[in-house]
């Protein structure tokens, strides 16, 4: 789960660019400064970009995954009410401190492995002192273990080490841990990434279909045609999906992306079967042009 190093050595600005970069558990994190807006970053870890953050507006999520993930926020429940949300990855917080500005007096809880970041994050982009998040650190998967039974209205997972999910956070065994938490009316989302021929991709939906009755995938429509390598947002429940709003807020994004569910969901899934514990491997790692 990335390579261990010290937290400390921090330094701010290269050649000018005022950010800050620093040696943490999972490589070296790199918070950069936004050209467009005051007081927003964007965290990279090892070159990957992983967070964005606007202080001033916590509301704004800058990244398309990001966006898609605000969507199931709102829909969660309705607007305004307060929420229990576990965030299993951390980053920079972003999609915790979302919740917190759109659904104040929600509890969350995060678990991020990487304790030197949580120590930068909080340093450089601190958290609204009135925001109710514990962050634990530890694995995300010994983190979730320790939430109660039917406590969480909501259940995230974005959790990368080296850009990859790790193997143990796609099994039924995890999704089954996930349903434990999640109330019955509650939902599961997870950013997945996969690129051509979407192995990785089709295995999750089928993992999650034998844990969760209900499910919906967002994407680009490029990226579910297999002809590039991206992200993809699973949303799972026991309940009826919100789909045809989840569907319209999609089509509104500055990318607009695809809704698939039921049997157009169960055709691209193809045949794949569930992963478990015994035969799981780590995502796919992103080709380096992704990042250019």
């Amino acid at each position: 789960m990335g390579r261990s190093k010290s937290g400390r050595g921090g330094r701010r600005g290269q050649e000018g660019s005022g950010g800050v970069v620093e040696p943490v558990d999972g490589g070296l994190a790199e918070l950069m400064p936004d050209r467009d807006r005051a007081r927003a970053w964007t965290l990279l870890i090892d070159g990957a970009p992983q967070s964005h953050v606007n202080l001033d507006d916590p509301a704004y999520l800058g990244f398309e995954y990001q966006r898609r993930l605000g969507h199931v926020i709102d829909l969660v429940a309705p607007p305004g009410r307060p929420v229990h949300v576990v965030h299993l990855g951390g980053g920079a917080l972003t999609l915790a401190r979302y919740v917190a500005a759109t659904r104040p007096r929600s509890t969350q809880q995060a678990v991020e492995r990487d304790a030197a970041l949580v120590r930068l994050v909080r340093r450089e982009l601190p958290l609204d002192p009135n925001a109710r998040i514990r962050v634990r650190s530890t694995d995300a998967r010994e983190g979730l273990a320790k939430v109660p039974d039917d406590w969480a209205d909501l259940v995230i997972a974005d959790v990368f080490s080296g850009a990859r999910t790790p193997a143990h956070l796609t099994s039924v065994e995890f999704l089954g841990d996930v349903r434990r938490v999640v109330r019955a009316d509650g939902l599961y989302a997870a950013n997945l990434a996969d690129g051509p021929p979407l192995a990785h991709l089709r295995g999750q939906i089928a993992t999650a279909a034998s844990v969760f009755p209900e499910l919906a995938l967002v994407a680009d429509p490029t990226v579910l045609r297999g002809k590039r390598f991206g992200n993809a947002v699973l949303v799972a429940s026991g309940r009826p999906l919100p789909v045809a709003e989840l569907t319209r807020r999609a089509a509104s994004d500055p990318h607009p992306g695809r809704v698939e569910h039921g049997r157009a969901l169960a055709d691209f899934t193809g045949g794949a079967v569930p992963v478990t514990d015994a035969a799981a491997v780590a995502s796919p790692a992103p080709p380096p042009s992704v990042f250019r």
